[in-house]
């Protein structure tokens, strides 16, 4: 090729490809000087973070906000249910995701509620109280000690811990990903920081005239742009910034990507380093039209290669720490051989989401009922022993009968769950061993605290899913629990 037929090549691109992308550290540098440039160093992605929600009903109560705030503090994305906005920005504070809906009202849990979920954790209950003239008792209830008498204010626990439960259950069933499968980039709903996590990088770095672009549009990540032969190019691609800590992929057998194209083959990378050119793990995938479909790539069915070649002795992908990802049309498959579906010219290719599949199954739906649920009207149970709540059952309108109904609504609904039946509540600092059994016959109590650390833990372990357990907290504290072995000692619900 002559010099006359080369197109021009773009200096300007190359620098901001190169400076986007953090390559040339001098550049980044002089860039974050400029008055309104972003400062990547403060943003730098972060691939432990879970990128599905996690929905928390009854945000604002004892448990529920701790759980929230240690939700956030372990990088999840939140979204807490709650009645009352005003009161829940009062008690959460300003920079929580609210969503107002009732619990007892199924038509309020919508797409706008329930979008993007991953897990959900339910603790609602309804408000129980000493009546009028017990007031000077009223902070023995909140210690979990027994107080003169109780009521129940506002909505019945038929209503709340049975109906409102089963409600939101199969809400959640409609929207929960399958239970073996980990949301890695939700596109249906991107926030902020998703958008500034991809960036184009095409065949300019090569000399080349390719150029690209990821928008987000229709609730997609849209790939787009023009491909062009020119210069010897052929190829355009955008690619994320290295995540720092990388994403655990480990325990699963590979990604799964919802995508709409235009009839050509593209191809996807993983890299488990954070060399600006180094190796990279590729697979090609075929699309269709105008069409939605389900791609599905196993680990091992990735290639490891170094600029489009095939790269011999190489140990398979390490799952355990995937620092990029890359998505790319080229006119070349692997070792110089032609992609027989590609056209130079424009390109479409539509992300939903990319997913890994095959992992371990983990619980879902995580409920905070009660300890005693199955005590009313059991035999050989001596009321002057038990807890007010299961001498007082009927006056307080069936609270555990209707909580036991909540629990099965969960147990029969097909999502895997965690069901936590803690003995009475109390303020106190958390940081005590716990105290797992099963059978119901447990009394003691725990802090909320404490609670509110196994609701999240619960979500983390495959030990947890389909149980259900009484917990109080013991007399010695800890520093840390062994979670794994805490959940291990359980038996799975029938």
């Amino acid at each position: 090729m002559t010099d006359k037929n080369r197109s021009q090549w773009d200096l300007g691109r190359f620098i901001k490809t190169l400076t986007y992308f953090e390559v040339i550290p001098f550049l980044n540098w002089v860039q974050q000087l400029i008055p309104g440039s972003s400062q990547d160093n403060e943003n730098r992605p972060i691939g432990g973070r879970e990128l599905g929600v996690i929905l928390v009903a009854g945000a604002t109560g004892g448990v529920g906000k701790r759980v929230v705030r240690r939700l956030i503090e372990q990088g999840y994305q939140v979204r807490s249910l709650v009645r009352d906005i005003d009161k829940a920005r009062s008690i959460l504070g300003n920079n929580v995701d609210l969503v107002a809906a009732d619990i007892t009202k199924p038509e309020t849990l919508n797409s706008l509620v329930m979008a993007n979920i991953q897990a959900v954790i339910c603790c609602t209950a309804v408000r129980v109280q000493p009546v009028e003239g017990d007031t000077a008792n009223r902070d023995k209830y909140y210690q979990g000690v027994k107080f003169y008498q109780p009521e129940i204010i506002g909505d019945t626990p038929e209503n709340v811990e049975y109906q409102g439960v089963k409600n939101l259950v199969e809400a959640a069933k409609k929207y929960l990903p399958q239970s073996n499968e980990k949301l890695i980039f939700d596109f249906t709903n991107p926030s902020a920081e998703l958008k500034n996590y991809w960036g184009a990088l095409d065949d300019v770095v090569m000399g080349g005239v390719s150029a690209s672009n990821i928008i987000f549009v229709e609730n997609t990540a849209l790939f787009t742009g023009n491909v062009s032969t020119a210069n010897s190019g052929g190829f355009a691609s955008v690619r994320s910034k290295n995540f720092d800590p990388p994403y655990n992929l480990s325990g699963y057998e590979g990604i799964k990507l919802r995508v709409r194209g235009d009839a050509q083959r593209y191809k996807i990378f993983l890299r488990t380093d954070a060399k600006w050119d180094g190796l990279g793990y590729s697979y090609s995938f075929d699309t269709v039209a105008n069409t939605w479909i389900d791609i599905r790539i196993p680990f091992a069915d990735l290639i490891p290669v170094f600029r489009a070649k095939v790269v011999k002795d190489v140990s398979p992908i390490d799952t355990s720490r995937v620092c990029s990802w890359q998505l790319m049309l080229s006119k070349f498959e692997y070792d110089g051989a032609l992609n027989p579906q590609f056209s130079p010219g424009g390109f479409s290719l539509q992300v939903e989401s990319i997913k890994a599949y095959g992992g371990e199954t983990l619980p879902q739906f995580v409920l905070v009922s009660s300890a005693g649920v199955t005590r009313p009207g059991r035999p050989g149970i001596n009321l002057d022993e038990e807890p007010p709540a299961v001498r007082l059952n009927d006056q307080l309108g069936g609270i555990l009968t209707w909580k036991l109904k909540g629990e099965d609504s969960l147990r029969t609904s097909g999502i895997p769950y965690t069901i936590i039946r803690p003995c009475a509540l109390t303020e106190e600092s958390g940081g005590k061993e716990l105290i797992f059994e099963q059978g119901d016959n447990i009394k003691g109590k725990i802090s909320r605290d404490d609670v509110a650390e196994l609701c999240v833990q619960a979500l983390q372990q495959p030990q947890a899913s389909h149980l259900t357990f009484e917990v109080k907290a013991g007399e010695n504290s800890t520093l840390s629990s062994n979670w794994e072995q805490l959940f291990s000692n359980l038996y799975p619900d029938q």
